[in-house]
């Protein structure tokens, strides 16, 4: 790094939080910078900030949107609650910065048109405000990209519905035989409940819409003219292309952070679903000789360094994981809601890094899952088949025609035997070979 444009505050932070991992994601810090450039146009706007200073602060805000100075910002995710020590650090880089280019020289610090890092960019702000509202805003653009994963993962899922739908198949309960269905069935299920999920997952993100901005410490708008803020939402929503509003309530939107946590469950909802599936995928395609061995993954690597030939599950695998980890997140994230003191859900840092932590993984990993599983995954007909013909599922079929205790005796002189379930009805006389056939809808 070639020269700092971060302070004393940061400074301070730095020794106060020596931590060289989970360093902040870089979307909480862009979403932060995109409220100073509207709230300097809105000053401006307002008539509370000198033009020229807002034009320095939004030109300050727009290098650092196009990546010019990712390296200014040095902090790791864990810090004091709040994250003042994050939002510090934007300030003092924009301050410098936009004095830099309001002078055209290298910041003086004694010079009466140094523009501060709190009196200019943190004007008629509060981290309290500030940051809650960032985070909302970066965790709506996450959960946009993950909606998208689903849609692919969706169609996938009815893809292959179509290609399976005459595939009959052995359905299972309990991991034991119980009644037969199409393979194409079972994947339009997936579709289905992939679908639900993501229904969900849109109206959490309603939430994610309503900030407490404007409502500075405590949400009671101390310092904040009704001028500006209005101006401020008309900038913001203009520069993120989101449709934001204000809380009706600014107060209860800082005291009460719940709002992460309703997303966040609603991504652990999803990701138990996936992992679920994914469990499916391991057990059905289990083997390839000693297992149900019914569906055939992609062969994505080498299984095992000391086992030749063995191929993984890897992206299931990894699905599951997925789950475990975003479920952990979700415990985090609900407790650190429940730390909420007074008028102000102070655990803002640690909710922010596990919530972006959570949609950022889940997006990635839902879309390889979808294109580099799903999309390449074959049925086994040959093992469908043997399964189905073998097992005892056609037995609920028989129960209206044959009645129950009879055809539990044919499921048990079936398993007893080793014989087909048609060869031991056909062999009692129980039906012709023509109405087992009709039963069984062939």
């Amino acid at each position: 790094m070639a020269k700092k444009y971060y302070g004393v505050q940061t400074e301070k932070a730095i020794k106060n939080f020596p931590f060289d991992f989970r360093h902040t994601y870089k979307e909480l810090i862009y979403a932060v910078v995109e409220i100073k450039k509207a709230a300097a146009r809105a000053h401006a706007a307002a008539r509370e900030l000198d033009k020229k200073r807002a034009s320095a602060l939004v030109r300050a805000c727009d290098e650092i949107l196009a990546g010019k100075h990712d390296a200014q910002f040095v902090l790791p995710s864990f810090q004091g609650g709040m994250g003042t020590s994050n939002h510090m650090n934007v300030n003092e880089v924009i301050a410098i910065r936009a004095t830099e280019s309001l002078l055209r020289r290298t910041s003086d610090e004694a010079s009466p048109h140094r523009i501060h890092p709190n009196d200019d960019v943190n004007m008629s702000h509060s981290t309290n405000d500030v940051m809650p509202s960032a985070l909302k805003i970066s965790a709506t653009r996450l959960t946009d990209k993950l909606l998208a994963s689903t849609t692919i993962l969706i169609a996938s899922f009815e893809k292959k519905a179509t290609q399976f739908s005459r595939i009959l198949k052995l359905g299972r309960t309990h991991m034991q035989d119980a009644v037969p269905i199409t393979l194409g069935d079972e994947f339009a299920s997936y579709a289905e409940t992939i679908g639900r999920r993501q229904k969900g997952m849109r109206e959490a993100r309603e939430c994610l819409l309503e900030l407490n901005l404007g409502g500075s410490a405590v949400g009671n708008s101390i310092n904040v003219s009704p001028k500006y803020k209005k101006l401020l939402y008309r900038e913001l929503r203009k520069g993120t292309g989101l449709p934001l509003r204000p809380a009706k309530n600014l107060m209860s939107q800082t005291a009460s952070v719940t709002d992460f946590l309703v997303i966040s469950q609603a991504l652990t909802a999803l990701c138990a679903d996936l992992s679920k599936i994914a469990g499916d995928f391991r057990i059905l395609s289990s083997g390839p000789k000693g297992g149900i061995g019914e569906l055939v993954l992609p062969e994505l690597q080498a299984g095992s360094s000391i086992m030749p030939g063995k191929v993984n599950p890897v992206l299931p695998e990894a699905l599951s994981q997925l789950y475990y980890l975003v479920s952990g997140n979700n415990l985090t994230i609900e407790k650190a809601c429940e730390g909420a003191q007074l008028e102000l859900g102070v655990m803002m840092p640690v909710i922010t890094d596990r919530l972006i932590e959570s949609l950022k993984l889940s997006a990635e990993m839902i879309e390889q899952f979808a294109k580099k599983c799903v999309a390449g995954v074959v049925a086994n007909k040959p093992r469908i088949k043997e399964h189905l013909e073998k097992s005892t599922a056609y037995a609920t079929l028989l129960n209206p025609i044959i009645g129950y205790d009879a055809a539990a005796a044919c499921v048990k002189e079936t398993v007893a035997t080793g014989k087909t379930l048609r060869e031991v009805v056909l062999a009692k006389k129980l039906l012709t070979p023509r109405e087992f056939d009709r039963a069984m809808g062939v």
